[in-house]
């Protein structure tokens, strides 16, 4: 039995939205420490996949559009008939919508709040209904890290449906805690800054944009998906047994100053 606290020999992580940027990174660092990998996206997620395995772990595609809450009970019960369980979920999937809050239209409200709040409830209710039974079983503990946000601390601007519902990760993370905690399941929360990938290609490129955003980092950079997967592979572990219902904001000290 491995003595290193953060290894994840023989689990079995589902990771939403891992097609690309800090999905795909989370993805990539859970394989790194050992663990299967159930990669779910809406597009193609070869490349992530290729990733994974190259560290010498399974990997498993599932392809699902998560703007409904259709696919969730699907995804869990494909990946228990794929492994044999489900260890960790990670929800990463989300959608942003920008316009002024006098001009926002109801479709868009609905649409980033079904992804990124609706989807995960009911995608993290369906995990934790077989993880209850399975950590019962063998003295495990379930792990369920949600991907919040900057704004889940702050109010934003041009977003509020993304606001809203990264708002609203932070306290069913603390919800889910609560309830869940006894039962075997840590949920707790990662809050990403400001990372390098496709989706904020164009504020890096818009250089008074970009130096105002390293301004503000203590850290004085963009950070990278695999920050943000270190941090998930720390709340999947068994390094993190006695923390519960917290928001880990990997940020390079945005918040601090």
């Amino acid at each position: 039995m491995s003595r290193n606290p953060f290894d994840l020999e023989g689990r079995i992580a589902l990771v939403t939205g891992a097609n690309t940027g800090i999905g795909q990174g989370i993805a990539l660092a859970l394989a790194k420490a050992g663990s299967d990998v159930v990669i779910v996206a809406r597009s193609d997620p070869s490349e992530t996949r290729s990733l994974v395995e190259a560290e010498g772990v399974r990997s498993h595609v599932i392809k699902a559009d998560l703007s409904s809450i259709e696919p969730c009970a699907r995804i869990v019960e494909e990946t228990v008939e794929t492994f044999g369980k489900l260890d960790i979920l990670v929800n990463n999937a989300g959608i942003i919508r920008r316009e002024d809050a006098l001009d926002f239209s109801e479709e868009d409200w609905d649409a980033v709040m079904d992804v990124n709040l609706k989807v995960l409830f009911f995608l993290s209710q369906a995990a934790a209904r077989h993880m209850t039974g399975w950590t019962s079983q063998n003295g495990e503990r379930g792990k369920i890290v949600n991907i919040a946000s900057m704004l889940t601390f702050q109010g934003g601007i041009r977003v509020p449906s993304y606001t809203a519902s990264k708002s609203g990760v932070g306290g069913l993370t603390k919800l889910m805690a609560n309830e869940w905690a006894a039962k075997g399941i840590n949920v707790n929360a990662i809050a990403p800054g400001y990372i390098a990938t496709n989706n904020t290609a164009a504020l890096q490129a818009d250089e008074t944009r970009n130096r105002q955003i390293l301004e503000r980092i203590p850290e004085g950079r963009w950070g990278d998906p695999a920050d943000i997967g270190g941090a998930a592979v720390f709340l999947s572990s068994k390094a993190a047994n006695y923390v519960q219902g917290h928001i880990l904001a990997v940020d390079g000290g945005w918040l601090a100053r």
